[in-house]
């Protein structure tokens, strides 16, 4: 486990504290004409139509349990997550009584501390947590490759870097420009513009992923926060 990794962990942990996570469990029933919300449900249920059988599926930050019942056809499903307080809240989540997986376990840990079997998973999903509350880069990948099963999957978003939500500081807008001129410094720039790995566009998961995945696909999507990557790689 990378320090960064272990310091988003914990503050994960600090900010989803219990008054937080009642917050964001009561704005889970608001969000049935979400447009976003519907957005991110119709990507994972195409995700989940490319398994031709019963699944087993981990998703990685799953906070109040918001996506539990966007999963169609999965057998045994593991929520993972930093927060306790934000686990409390996914034993009653949002549409529980159209959750359709037979069994659901929810485990209070991280990617890299938390005993996980290998091979373990069909899909592995994360939405809103990569590139956004945790950094992105290869030691999760490493991780999620040896937790998946062969021809398994990996889907996941991440903020762009030139998501609308990212103050446009004047670094930012000098460093953008810089950054497209060929040079010493230009990977540099580039490193400091993702914020190590707290940002990710198409080129950064195209240079964290291969050659242990096949990408599939990769999409923009605006939520009502960010502009987001959209990712689905499949174990190679």
């Amino acid at each position: 486990m990378t320090a960064s990794s272990s310091r988003s962990a914990e503050k994960a942990a600090a900010l989803y504290d219990q008054r937080y996570a009642e917050r964001y469990r009561a704005h889970d029933d608001t969000l049935t004409d979400s447009g976003p919300y519907l957005g991110f449900v119709s990507w994972l249920q195409r995700v989940c139509a490319q398994f031709k059988g019963p699944i087993d599926a981990l998703e990685l930050g799953c906070g109040t349990g918001r996506y539990f019942s966007a999963l169609p056809n999965v057998r045994y499903l593991v929520g993972l997550d930093a927060s306790a307080d934000m686990l409390a809240m996914a034993r009653t989540p949002y549409r529980a009584a159209a959750i359709t997986a037979e069994k659901i376990t929810l485990v209070h840990g991280d990617l890299f501390t938390q005993p996980l079997d290998d091979t373990a998973f069909d899909l592995v999903y994360s939405i809103g947590v990569l590139a956004e509350h945790a950094p992105f880069n290869r030691d999760v990948a490493a991780r999620v490759l040896r937790l998946l099963k062969p021809g398994g999957r990996f889907a996941f978003s991440t903020v762009h870097p030139e998501s609308p939500s990212i103050r446009k500081t004047m670094a930012r807008r000098i460093g953008r420009i810089a950054a497209t001129i060929p040079g010493p410094f230009k990977r540099l720039l580039r490193e400091r513009l993702l914020s190590g790995g707290m940002y990710a566009d198409e080129a950064r998961i195209d240079e964290v992923l291969k050659p242990s995945f096949e990408i599939e696909s990769i999409e923009r999507f605006i939520s009502e926060a960010h502009l987001h990557c959209l990712c689905v790689a499949r174990k190679a």
